[in-house]
């Protein structure tokens, strides 16, 4: 299992078009990828999942990849994080 604690540095918060590039790189691995707010924990390949979290500007989450490439999903996703979804 890999983890990385992720900030949303977006000043709109995780809406659709966000919420649509996380799963789609998601759904590019085989691992199972997990994001975790406070206690909810939501599928990273599903697009109303990330939305459900209600991620605003400055929230903390915790990804969460198991499998087989899993340290390269994280990394994926988390660079997704740090370009503010660019």
């Amino acid at each position: 299992m890999t983890t990385r604690n992720l900030e949303v540095l977006t000043r709109a918060g995780i809406h659709a078009r966000p919420a649509s590039m996380i799963a789609e790189t998601a759904n590019r691995f085989e691992s199972t990828i997990e994001i975790e707010k406070e206690n909810m924990r939501i599928n990273a390949k599903s697009i109303m999942g990330i939305i459900t979290l209600g991620a605003t500007y400055r929230t903390k989450l915790l990804l969460i990849c198991t499998g087989d490439d899993e340290e390269d999903a994280a990394n994926t996703i988390e660079a997704l994080f740090k370009n503010r979804f660019e």
